[in-house]
């Protein structure tokens, strides 16, 4: 088994680094991201800061969703490399003090799975077909869906199968994409094969999993009508008992899987459950269930200060009734990209998706500022942080990328009417003047898999390296300050601030303040003794607007 960092508590405030590794770094040159790629990239996540790396799904993949359809989870696609390659990842990043995070797909496999495909081809009695959720359509002739679910990327969330002999045959239920049949979770089968999977992983040296639509997994009995309510995922309010999203039942599912990792040291989960509310997410990570869960309450929050103030008191207060630390985290590989969200006028409510951007003037030099001052805000908080690789440096979401390019399954599913999430997903720039900018070798015959932006050859890793003043230096100073200084990481804060419309303001011990301004109009830096870190230049005493800064006091 590969070596591992001395097992901790680490994952209480570790800074891990999402990489979408499609777009991380092409090795070979096919115009697709690889373990190689990133293998040579180590020694730049290792000087930015970072104390673990969390990888997209490397599984084999038709490629419907991105890798989020899953053909086997013992092995790794071919466009990406191998086991052993994987292991030599493994292995590189533990001697750098780097812990690797992956994904796990439990909700839904792809369509390409062996079960799914002896579920199609076994007949109507086929015991296969009870590990997914196949029912008989509705109607005289059953050609209506058996209820009426909604997919995530549009569309009915039901498709109807042909038996072998050419007769019409029953429904599966996929909540996301046709080629993502989901699973029923009901079946032991099901559940002892992804404990199975997790084993499997373990053995190999990996350090923690991120579970994928960790809210989803179990069905209401019967499969009863949406009605009123929508099968999008759950965003801003509680939705108890929805058929499909966020149902008590899971819990019993993650609790057999927190007995699976405490049988290895370190091993950590963290989830993705959109649960609609703080004290239901704080659910999911009880001392005998998870340990972390993604804050998705403070990444769509706008930039505005009540309601950054709200989610953070909140946040902290439902996890920590539980005992469990906050992460907070800006952006992802399913939202535009926050330097676009932030250069936009912001709204009253949640703002997430290039669909709400549209249409909404933008001024990426004001969506940068303010971007500057998020990372600082962010790093400062209790807890732990995700970054989403390419934030350092200052990327924005790439909001006119050809029809002909797109891949994202929203774009089919909507009817060409959302573009989905393909903007935020465009191959990083690492040095040079023109595409690829050194994301591909040198002469690569084969263009990146989406095209990059000529404006990035100003974001480049190589054209901020030595620019003090780069969004690349600020976070490799925020994350070196984070690691070294007392007051930051795990524990707790204390707002300073009355005037929450304009300024952010908290400490903590032992003398450590952060000030964000989030007006238009300079405020007064409080007291202090040193300037420790600022997004951006101060004005004397003064703190311009949407900047934020460190102090020792």
């Amino acid at each position: 088994m590969p070596s591992a960092p001395t097992p901790t508590a680490w994952w209480r405030d570790a800074v891990i680094y999402q990489v979408y590794l499609r777009s991380f770094c092409d090795a070979d040159g096919d115009g697709i991201g690889d373990i190689a790629g990133l293998r040579r990239r180590l020694p730049y996540l290792s000087g930015l800061g970072v104390d673990a790396l969390w990888l997209n799904p490397w599984y084999p993949s038709p490629m419907a969703d991105g890798g989020y359809d899953v053909a086997d989870y013992r092995d790794i696609d071919p466009a990406f490399g191998t086991l052993d390659d994987a292991g030599a990842l493994v292995d590189e990043a533990h001697r750098l003090g780097i812990r690797i995070i992956i994904d796990i797909v439990p909700n839904h496999t792809s369509s390409d799975h062996v079960w799914f495909r002896e579920a199609r081809a076994g007949g109507p009695s086929s015991p296969a077909r009870e590990r997914y959720i196949f029912r008989p359509g509705r109607g005289e002739d059953g050609s209506l869906p058996p209820n009426d679910w909604r997919s995530v990327f549009g569309g009915p969330a039901w498709t109807r199968i042909t038996e072998t002999d050419g007769t019409p045959g029953p429904w599966y239920l996929h909540l996301f994409d046709p080629e993502q049949p989901d699973l029923d979770w009901d079946h032991p089968e099901v559940r002892a094969e992804f404990e199975s999977i997790l084993r499997f992983w373990f053995d190999r040296g990996i350090d923690g999993v991120r579970i994928d639509v960790a809210h989803g997994l179990v069905k209401a009995p019967g499969l009863p009508d949406l009605g009123s309510l929508d099968g999008k995922l759950m965003e801003g309010t509680s939705r108890e008992n929805h058929p499909h999203w966020d149902r008590d039942e899971v819990h019993d599912i993650f609790r057999g899987w927190r007995t699976v990792a405490d049988g290895y040291d370190g091993r950590v989960f963290v989830a993705e459950a959109w649960a609609g509310a703080p004290e239901r997410l704080a659910r999911y990570v009880r001392p005998d269930e998870l340990h972390t869960a993604f804050n998705f309450d403070y990444l769509m929050a706008p930039w505005r200060g009540p309601q950054l103030r709200r989610v953070i008191d909140e946040s902290l207060a439902a996890l920590g009734a539980v005992g469990a630390p906050a992460t907070w985290v800006l952006s992802n590989h399913d939202v535009a990209r926050h330097v676009s969200r932030y250069a936009r006028p912001q709204p009253d409510g949640p703002l997430r998706s290039l669909a709400q951007l549209a249409g909404r003037p933008a001024d990426l030099a004001l969506g940068t500022r303010r971007a500057r001052a998020a990372a600082l805000l962010t790093l400062a908080l209790p807890g732990g942080a995700y970054l989403y690789q390419g934030e350092e440096l200052g990327l924005w979401e790439v909001e006119d990328l050809p029809d002909a390019v797109l891949q994202d399954p929203t774009w089919r599913r909507s009817g060409h009417t959302d573009r989905g999430r393909d903007g935020c997903r465009v191959p990083l720039p690492w040095s040079g003047t023109t595409p690829p900018f050194g994301y591909s070798p040198e002469g690569a015959g084969t263009a990146p898999w989406l095209p990059q932006p000529d404006a990035w050859k100003t974001l480049t890793a190589a054209s901020q390296e030595s620019d003090p003043d780069s969004m690349l230096s600020l976070y490799r100073a925020a994350l070196r300050l984070r690691r070294d200084h007392p007051a930051l990481g795990d524990g707790t804060m204390t707002w300073e601030s009355a005037a929450e419309d304009r300024v952010l303001s908290f400490g903590r011990s032992p003398g450590f303040r952060c000030v964000v301004n989030l007006t238009d109009d300079p405020v007064e830096l409080p007291a202090h003794t040193e300037v420790l870190l600022a997004s951006g230049p101060l004005d004397g005493d003064g703190l311009p607007g949407d900047t934020a800064v460190w102090l020792s006091v």
